[in-house]
């Protein structure tokens, strides 16, 4: 369990981000900050998540008097075009096409600000996940949910039927959540 004598804040809309930091026994306050998810083309997949997740900790610290912050941003890797969030549905269904009989990897930046210490820790995970050949059909029935649109790959592994799109992963399963706990956790000690 980690206790901090300064207030914790997650400055994420995720649910998923929410339920996980949950799941680690921290106490925390959600914070909304807006930033623009800008992806530069010049940089890897890998300065892009922890540029993004950086930026959000940057705006999330102004909002704050005191207090640690905790930011993440995840993208989908296939043949290294980076794949964010789908625009649309057939963003959605054209991104699962691609995605399906191939491995892709799922980066997350994340950033750790404490605002009294004026420290930071910026770091990330990286797991390859393997998809099974999916069927048009099945892809326009989980389309029809509406789960795929807010998330980067436009699939979720977690509670629905992203889920059976997966045939197999290596590295980190919370990590294709969009929050590697075990590291942020790690890091979390060190900044408190």
């Amino acid at each position: 369990m980690i206790t901090s004598k300064y207030p914790i804040f997650l400055a994420s809309k995720s649910p998923r981000r929410r339920d996980m930091l949950k799941m680690l026994g921290v106490k925390f306050r959600t914070l909304n900050v807006e930033t623009e998810e800008v992806l530069n083309p010049n940089e890897t997949p890998l300065q892009n998540v922890k540029r993004l997740a950086l930026e959000k900790a940057i705006a999330a610290k102004e909002k704050v008097k005191n207090g640690i912050i905790i930011t993440a941003d995840t993208i989908v890797v296939l043949d290294k075009e980076i794949i964010g969030k789908p625009k649309n549905k057939a963003d959605a269904q054209n991104i699962l096409l691609k995605l399906s009989n191939r491995s892709h990897f799922v980066y997350t930046g994340f950033a750790l600000v404490n605002k009294n210490l004026n420290k930071q820790i910026v770091g990330y995970s990286k797991t390859k996940v393997i998809f099974r050949k999916l069927d048009l059909k099945e892809i326009k029935d989980y389309i029809k949910t509406g789960s795929p649109m807010d998330k980067a790959g436009a699939y979720g592994i977690q509670d629905d039927f992203g889920a059976v799109f997966v045939k197999s992963i290596n590295g980190c399963y919370y990590n294709v959540l969009g929050f590697p706990a075990s590291k942020i956790y790690e890091e979390l000690k060190k900044i408190i």
